[in-house]
């Protein structure tokens, strides 16, 4: 008897991308990511400031999002919340761009 095989979904990095943060502005690493489906849906994604002067935990982790876990949540300085609230990538891109002007400067 053969097992069958299930087929893998397969998903597309469309976004890989990491910008240092100027040290007179707060130091530190952008890091986004973002994968979508064959019908160009975003599947998964994952932002994160990280800058191990002001957390070393969690991988230097300061704040993100991402839904790596099969859901979406917030990672803010090693604690991890459900975002009961999400409505779209986008919006977490934007609310992202928000929240980390309290560490860039």
């Amino acid at each position: 008897m053969g097992r069958e095989k299930k087929a893998k979904t397969k998903f597309k990095k469309i976004v890989s991308e990491q910008f240092p943060v100027n040290h007179k502005k707060g130091g530190g690493i952008l890091k986004i990511e973002v994968w979508e489906n064959e019908k160009r849906e975003i599947v998964k994604y994952s932002m994160a400031y990280i800058n191990h002067l002001i957390f070393s935990d969690d991988n230097g982790r300061v704040i993100g999002y991402d839904n790596t876990h099969n859901f979406h949540h917030k990672h803010y300085f090693g604690e991890i919340s459900e975002v009961s609230d999400f409505i779209s990538y986008q919006n977490l891109v934007d609310r992202f761009e928000k929240e980390i002007k309290e560490f860039i400067k």
